[in-house]
């Protein structure tokens, strides 16, 4: 699907957002029309509420069709109050096998509206459906043009690369086990520098030990398929004005080791990678917005996985950065992968930090499956984010990290920290024994994703399986340290 800029209406479909109680029509509708809809308008009972979406066959003035779409109260209207209205009306259109229609841009501002409604049309349209054999239905209900009449063309530009980055997470996201494994997850990063223009630097099994990165190779080393070390580049042409690491949990599939999971858990855990996805998806972003800011992407690529090879519980590990890790569970190994990677973070001197992760069943028990948790080290750096996520849409929440008692259960060991601080406040300990291997002086935040990062159902400009979630808001930051 192609979204365009257009100055005025071409196409025989209309598109229309509003708000409930909003009778005005917005600028460049048809005037000879407007009678007409409000009429029939009245006649569909629209009330202009979030999700509903009013058919109207007009027939008339240059144009067959008129759909409203409903964005809610008009108090609470954001820049993702019209990213969820544009997924709403994509999909209606697919539905209704509508190929080509044009988006009125409502009044506001031009610049984050018309990205905000780029963003959801083309999240909206997302579906993945590489495996399927058969792709007739598919290919008669795919939209081939929208316009957005009266839109800023460098914001159109801006939400197709941000859009394109979050799907381009999300599909590899979904991509199974045995296709996405540690070794052809960094064949994928090096394929994406080649294209985009980024430096990557792929470590082996043998260069992992020899780097002293005991951690994730204690991990991986359970499996067939030894485990990757990733960093990717991205550097402007000119100075810097700041440098930043995103790093990502790259468990391509989670078994729960020698601590197996159950079946019902095990399902979908080829989404433990989802970290390292967004990684990804955001190298992607910045490789084509190019801010003056350095970027580095850093992702410990592992399977989990059980054999007479496997790390054990009670197993000893050193870390990078020389800390030693007691293994309590190995199914709470994605933490210490993380050790080895934010160690390595911290040694390339960066002013901040940011880690995904899908790493606690805890902070979905506490926020939920559409929130992440939000862990920091810097209360600036975290409202600053937070600003950003507001507009994003994605939702994020800050959880403490100043309970010194809770410390205590993961320092209750006989090496410098255990990997699991027991049930209570388990996403909160989590991040705790994360901040053991990043540098003092280094801004942090580690997001707990464990929850966005996966959709059961499709709602709003998500499908079912990976959101890609994180990508957009990194990239938007990323973006303000560019201003």
């Amino acid at each position: 699907m192609k979204v365009k800029v257009s100055d005025g209406i071409k196409a025989k479909t209309l598109v229309v957002f509003m708000a409930e109680g909003q009778d005005s029509m917005p600028a460049g509708f048809p005037e000879g029309l407007t009678k007409k809809v409000k009429k029939l308008k009245e006649l569909e009972g629209f009330k202009g509420k979030e999700g509903q979406v009013a058919k109207l066959q007009v027939l008339e003035d240059g144009a067959d069709l008129v759909y409203l779409v409903g964005l809610g109260k008009e108090d609470k209207l954001s820049e993702d109050t019209y990213r969820r209205a544009a997924a709403v009306a994509v999909k209606r259109l697919k539905k209704d096998k509508v190929q080509t229609a044009d988006i009125l841009l409502p009044e506001g501002d031009k610049e984050s509206l018309t990205q905000a409604i780029t963003e959801g049309l083309i999240l909206g349209d997302y579906s993945f459906d590489k495996y399927k054999t058969s792709k007739e239905e598919e290919e008669k209900i795919r939209i081939k043009g929208l316009n957005v009449v009266g839109g800023s063309q460098k914001a159109l530009e801006k939400g197709e690369v941000l859009a394109n980055s979050q799907i381009y997470a999300r599909s590899l996201v979904n991509e199974p086990g045995n296709v996405i494994n540690p070794i052809t997850l960094a064949q994928e990063a090096q394929r994406l520098a080649q294209e985009l223009g980024l430096e990557c630097r792929v470590y082996d099994e043998k260069e992992i030990q020899e780097m002293g990165m005991q951690a994730l190779w204690s991990v991986g080393k359970g499996s067939a398929t030894p485990p990757r070390f990733i960093h990717l580049t991205y550097k402007p042409e000119g100075k810097a004005k700041d440098k930043i690491v995103f790093v990502g949990k790259g468990l391509t599939f989670d078994s729960g080791g020698l601590n197996i999971k159950t079946g019902n858990f095990m399902r979908t855990m080829k989404m433990d990678k989802s970290g390292a996805c967004a990684v990804l998806g955001i190298m992607k972003a910045i490789a084509a917005l190019k801010p003056d800011v350095e970027v580095h992407g850093i992702i410990g690529a592992a399977e989990n996985m059980p054999s007479g090879s496997a790390y054990r519980p009670d197993d000893i590990i050193k870390a990078k950065n020389g800390k030693t890790i007691e293994v309590d569970n190995t199914d709470a190994e994605g933490r210490i992968t993380l050790a080895d990677a934010l160690s390595y973070a911290s040694e390339l001197k960066p002013s901040k930090i940011i880690d995904m992760a899908t790493l606690t069943g805890a902070c979905m028990v506490a926020l939920g499956e559409y929130t992440a948790g939000l862990f920091t080290n810097d209360e600036e750096f975290a409202r600053e984010l937070k600003d950003v996520a507001k507009r994003t849409g994605e939702r994020v929440w800050e959880l403490p990290m100043d309970d010194e008692r809770l410390r205590k259960h993961i320092k209750n060991t006989f090496a410098d920290v255990l990997n699991t601080g027991g049930r209570y406040g388990g996403a909160i300990t989590a991040a705790m024994f994360l901040q053991e291997f990043v540098d003092e002086g280094i801004k942090w935040i580690h997001l707990d994703i464990a929850g966005p990062a996966w959709s059961k159902e499709e709602y709003a400009y998500y499908s079912k399986g990976g959101t890609g979630f994180g990508v957009r808001t990194c990239v938007e930051y990323v973006m303000e340290l560019d201003k």
